[in-house]
């Protein structure tokens, strides 16, 4: 049986070819009724428009590249939830790839994208080398999400407002009462922007705040060892803020082990507020990073960067488009403390 064809459609809806080809491409052109026609045909025929054909008379692919840092990162699920969510509403497929796997296997990281023909590219987290985005964005448009480090010229970055987020978790540990406090701290623009807000808020706090810093790999392992060799101190601290929950869950981890209990003699707070912090058993005072809106925002921009390439400069001889003129903007999304079961009081 062959499959349903576009003039199937026009005919089972009584409209024309081309008003069959306005409603699949979302224009606002058409009536409502013919528009419900069409689509009400398409599901009973159950026909799906042919992307090779519709790729090359449109000059587009209607494909997104998502390059991620670590797919492992469950803070990365809520940024695409968000990412995919305005991208699907406007037709556009994600492509998704794991930067640190291609590292592995010595591939190249953005190569792929522009051999398959992505109309852009959404890079998610810390890439070793940002600046080797600047040659993909003279080829299409590329958004940053997640990320702080700088970027290329004509590149967007949208993220979280990580200093802002630690002001937050710090000021709730010093509100409870806590004077000596330990950051479990992280590496990269991120890691670097939690950990310099968090000093800023001790020292502001006066010379009665002991603040401590303790490196880590952003792990779990990595929060683990960090947290025993804090806890090991003769001074230990009364509370740890981890520059994010997966080191926040090592932290509780190595609490346990140590035979003290959470919050009662020890506090710990994370960053992300990922699903890992909302388990029951683990319940984690954290820092809702905006995933998903951070997700959101990095669609938009690039949705916004491909309509000024479809309207200034159209698509290039080879039938790719342009990038857009302007140079990159930061966008940061607010965050906001959410306060749960691992932090209290410090103990008497």
């Amino acid at each position: 049986m062959r499959p349903p064809t576009i003039r199937d459609v026009a005919d089972r809806a009584g409209v024309s070819k081309s008003l069959v080809s306005l409603v699949l491409r979302g224009s606002d052109q058409v009536r409502t009724e013919k528009r419900e026609a069409v689509l009400r045909a398409v599901r009973e025929l159950g026909y799906r428009p042919n992307a090779v054909a519709r790729s090359l008379s449109e000059q587009r692919t209607r494909t997104v590249g998502v390059l991620l840092n670590d797919l492992r990162n469950p803070w990365f699920v809520d940024l695409l939830d968000g990412l995919n969510s305005l991208l699907h509403d406007n037709g556009l497929h994600m492509l998704l790839a794991d930067a640190r796997l291609n590292r592995r296997i010595g591939h190249d990281l953005t190569g792929p994208f522009l051999d398959l023909q992505a109309d852009g590219l959404v890079v998610v987290g810390t890439l070793p080398d940002p600046a080797a985005l600047g040659t993909v964005a003279e080829r299409i448009p590329v958004v940053v999400a997640g990320a702080r480090e700088p970027a290329p010229p004509g590149v967007d970055t949208v993220a979280n407002d990580d200093e802002h987020g630690a002001r937050l978790v710090t000021e709730h540990l010093l509100g409870l009462g806590h004077r000596r406090i330990a950051h479990i701290a992280g590496y990269g623009a991120v890691g670097e922007l939690r950990r310099r807000s968090f000093e800023a808020v001790m020292r502001a706090h006066g010379p009665a705040a002991e603040a401590l810093v303790e490196p880590s790999d952003m792990t779990e392992e990595g929060g683990y060892r960090a947290t025993v060799r804090l806890l090991s101190r003769p001074d230990r601290p009364t509370a740890l803020f981890a520059v994010n929950d997966i080191a926040g869950v090592g932290a509780l981890s190595a609490a346990e082990e140590l035979g003290l209990r959470v919050p009662r003699d020890v506090s710990v707070a994370g960053y992300d507020d990922t699903s890992i912090s909302r388990l029951r058993h683990v319940w984690l005072t954290t820092v809702d990073a905006a995933g998903h809106e951070v997700g959101r925002r990095a669609a938009r921009c690039l949705l916004d960067r491909l309509d000024r390439a479809d309207s200034r400069d159209g698509p290039d001889s080879l039938g790719r488009l342009g990038r857009p003129g302007g140079e990159g903007r930061v966008h940061l999304a607010a965050p906001t403390l959410e306060i749960r079961g691992t932090t209290g009081p410090p103990p008497r």
